[in-house]
C-alpha cells in the first residue's frame, strides 16, 4: 500500500511533544466514500503496509477488503492540562522541498518525527513511484522499507490510480487538483525507551479531486495513525505502523466550497512541517 512523504527536523524534532499525553484523532468504520477497512495480522512489514495503506482507502472505495482488525484501547490515563499548549523544545527547520530529519533523541522527538511523518505518507508524493520510494527509504528502517518497496508498488497500480482519477504517472487530469494531505492534531506517548517508541498521531485528512469534472469531491477523514519507531542512525526510524479511524467530531454547519475555491486554496495554501 503506501507510505507519504513528511520531514524530520534537526537536532531537536521538527515535530514535537515533550512525552506527555496527547490529543488524539480519528474513528469512523468506514471513510466518507464508504469504504471498508481491513485486517491485518501476518509479517511485521505487512502490518506496516496495510496501515499505510488504510490511508487511501479513506479515499475511496478499496474494493475487496477485509474488515480492520479492532484497534487497541486508548489508555485511560487523562493528558495533562499543558498537554496541547505551544511549549516544548523549538524544532529545527529541513530545507524547503525536504523532509525533515535529525530528530530530537527523546519523547518529544519521536513525537515530531511521527507527526512529520504521517504528513509525509498523506501527501502526493506517495502517488508517483520515484517520490514515494524516496519517502519511504527516507522515514522507514532499511529492512522495513526493502519489505514495503515492491508491495507499495503494487498498491498504487495503474488501475488504482485511476479509481482516484489519476493517470499511471499519478497526474490529475488537466484542470484538476488531486488533494491529498494529512494534519495532524496531535500526538500521544503510547510507550518509550531509549531505542524504541511508539506515538500516535490524531489526525484529519483531505483527500479527493477537485475540478468540473470530478467525481470524488474533496472529502476530510478522521484517524490516528500509530507508529513504532526505533532510534537507528542517530535518528527516529519507522519500524511499522497501523490506523484506526477516529474518534470523529461532529460535522459543522459550513457550506462546502466550489471545486474552484477549493483548487485555489490547495495551491496558495501550503503545508506545514510539525512541532508540539
Amino acid at each position: 500500500m503506501s507510505n507519504d512523504d513528511q520531514y524530520g527536523g534537526g537536532g531537536h524534532g521538527e515535530v514535537g511533544g515533550t512525552g506527555q499525553t496527547r490529543t488524539r484523532l480519528p474513528d469512523s468504520p468506514s471513510d466518507a466514500y464508504g469504504t471498508p477497512r481491513r485486517t491485518p495480522r501476518a509479517s511485521r512489514g505487512l502490518v506496516t503496509v496495510v496501515g499505510v495503506v488504510v490511508l487511501l482507502i479513506a479515499a475511496i472505495a478499496f474494493a475487496n477488503q477485509s474488515p480492520d482488525t479492532p484497534s487497541e484501547p486508548s489508555s485511560d490515563k487523562a493528558p495533562a492540562s499543558s498537554s496541547t499548549a505551544a511549549t516544548g523544545t523549538t524544532p529545527s527547520p529541513a530545507a524547503p522541498g525536504t523532509l525533515p530529519k535529525g530528530f530530537a533523541h527523546t519523547e518529544q522527538g519521536a513525537q515530531s518525527a511521527a507527526a512529520n511523518y504521517a504528513v509525509a505518507l498523506g501527501s502526493d508524493g506517495m502517488f508517483k513511484k520515484t517520490s514515494r520510494q524516496a519517502i519511504v527509504d527516507a522515514i522507514y528502517t532499511p529492512d522495513a522499507a526493502g519489505r514495503l518497496k515492491g508491495p507499495l508498488d503494487e498498491a498504487y497500480s495503474a488501475s488504482f490510480l485511476t479509481r482516484l482519477g489519476l493517470d499511471a504517472n499519478g497526474n490529475p487530469p488537466q484542470g484538476s487538483t488531486f488533494v491529498t494531505r494529512t494534519v495532524p492534531v496531535g500526538t500521544r506517548v503510547e510507550s518509550y525507551s531509549e531505542a524504541t517508541a511508539k506515538v500516535a498521531v490524531w489526525y484529519t485528512g483531505l483527500i479527493g479531486m477537485s475540478g468540473e469534472k470530478s467525481t470524488d469531491p474533496v472529502r476530510t477523514t478522521w484517524m490516528t495513525w500509530t507508529f513504532e519507531l526505533s532510534w537507528a542512525d542517530n535518528d527516529w526510524k519507522i519500524l511499522s505502523d497501523t490506523q484506526q479511524d477516529g474518534p470523529t467530531p461532529v460535522p459543522g454547519d459550513g457550506t462546502a466550497s466550489t471545486s474552484d475555491d477549493m483548487s485555489k486554496a490547495i495551491k496558495e495554501f501550503g503545508g506545514f512541517t510539525y512541532a508540539r
